[in-house]
C-alpha cells in the first residue's frame, strides 16, 4: 500500500497587518522589515477565531477537493504550536468534532515550523502499514496569540492561517510519496522557543498572560537554518537519485526571503521552481507549507503528477524535507 498526497486546502483570515501598521506599534519601518525578511504583510485571525476554527476551514476544503466524504477520514493530525488549549484537549480533537468526525483517531503534533512535514511522515507511516486509509493532516496557527507585539524582533515575522491535506492509500505507486526526511537537535532549543508556561518555565510567574510568547535569537537561527535546510535537501535528492532540475515546485517553509534565496541558490533552483508566499503571509509556522501549496494550486500552477520538494526548519530545533508528487487533480 502506498501513500498519495490527494488534495490541498487553506484558510487565510481576513484581517491584514501591514508593515506600516507595525510602524505604529514598535520601532521599525516598512523598508527595514522588507529588506531583512521579504515580508510586506501578514494575516491576523479575529479575536473570536481559534486555531481550530482556522483548521476546520482549511480541512473542509481539502476534503471537498479530495472527492471523498468526511466520514472516509479515519485519522486527523494537527501540527500547531498555538493550540486552542494548553496541554489538553488537543486542537485535533476539537477540529474533528467541528467537522463531525465521530470517534476518529486525532492528536496534535508539535514540531514548530516543521510540523506539517512531520505530520506528513506520520500519515505516510500509518497508511503504508495498512492501519489507516485516509489521513487528514492540518497545519494551523494563530501565532498572533503567542506573539509579543512590543518585541520588534519577532512581531514583524509571524501571521495566522491554516492549511490541510488529505493523504490517501493507493495500490498504485505512480504518484506515491517518494521519501521524507525528519530530524531534530535540542541542543539549539534556546534559539527559538516559548520559554515560559510549562514545567520548565524560566518566568517567575508562568501564569502571566505573556508567559507563552515566542523568543528568538535571529542571527544565530538564520545561520543554522540555511546550513541545515541546504544539507537536508541535498541529502534527500542524492539518496533518491533526483536532480534539482526535475523538481517542479520547491516549497520551503516561508520564514524569511533571505533564507529561501540562500537555500535556493545553493541548490541551483531556478526562479520558476521556487514557491514564495512570505511577502503576503509572513511566517505561519506549521501552516506555512500547506498554505504555499494551496497558493500554487489555486493559481493553476500545481497539476496532477507535479513533483514537489518540501523543506522546513523550526524551533526544537526540528527540520524536514519531502519528495511528494501531487496525486490530486489540478484546478
Amino acid at each position: 500500500m502506498y501513500a498519495v498526497f490527494r488534495s490541498i486546502g487553506a484558510y487565510i483570515p481576513e484581517k491584514i497587518l501591514t508593515n506600516s501598521d507595525l510602524e505604529q506599534m514598535v520601532d521599525t519601518t516598512d523598508e527595514w522589515i522588507f529588506k531583512r525578511t521579504g515580508i510586506k504583510e501578514r494575516h491576523i485571525a479575529a479575536d473570536n477565531e481559534t486555531t481550530s476554527d482556522l483548521g476546520v476551514r482549511a480541512a473542509e476544503l481539502a476534503i471537498e477537493r479530495a472527492g471523498i466524504n468526511s466520514s472516509d477520514i479515519d485519522m486527523l493530525i494537527c501540527a500547531t504550536i498555538s493550540p486552542d488549549y494548553f496541554c489538553m484537549p488537543s486542537t485535533a480533537t476539537i477540529i474533528a468534532t467541528k467537522l463531525g468526525l465521530d470517534k476518529v483517531t486525532s492528536f496534535d503534533l508539535s514540531a514548530a515550523c516543521t510540523g506539517f512535514v512531520y505530520a506528513l511522515s506520520v500519515a505516510r507511516a500509518f497508511i503504508e502499514s495498512g492501519m489507516k486509509k485516509n489521513v487528514l493532516i492540518v497545519g494551523a496557527e494563530k501565532l498572533s496569540a503567542i506573539t509579543d507585539y512590543t518585541d520588534r524582533g519577532t512581531c514583524i515575522l509571524f501571521g495566522d492561517g491554516a492549511g490541510a491535506a488529505v493523504i490517501s492509500a493507493s495500490d498504485d505507486k505512480t504518484h506515491a510519496i517518494i521519501d521524507i526526511h525528519t530530524g531534530s537537535d535540542g541542543a539549539y532549543a534556546d534559539l527559538l522557543m516559548s520559554p515560559n508556561g510549562g514545567s520548565g518555565s524560566l518566568h517567575d510567574d508562568p501564569l502571566k498572560e505573556s508567559a507563552c510568547f515566542m523568543k528568538m535569537k535571529g542571527n544565530e537561527t538564520f545561520k543554522v537554518a540555511v546550513r541545515t535546510l541546504t544539507s537536508d535537501v541535498v541529502a534527500i535528492l542524492k539518496e533518491n537519485n533526483i536532480s534539482s532540475s526535475t523538481i517542479d515546485h520547491f516549497i520551503p517553509h516561508q520564514a524569511n526571503y533571505r533564507i529561501i534565496k540562500a537555500v535556493g541558490d545553493a541548490l541551483n533552483m531556478e526562479e520558476r521552481q521556487v514557491v514564495l508566499t512570505v511577502e503576503k503571509y509572513g511566517n505561519t509556522s506549521g501552516a506555512s507549507i500547506p498554505m504555499a501549496i494551496n497558493d500554487i494550486y489555486e493559481s493553476g500552477r500545481l497539476q496532477h503528477g507535479d513533483l514537489m520538494l518540501l523543506d522546513a526548519f523550526g524551533g526544537g530545533l526540528t527540520w524536514g524535507s519531502a519528495l511528494v508528487p501531487f496525486g490530486g487533480k489540478g484546478k
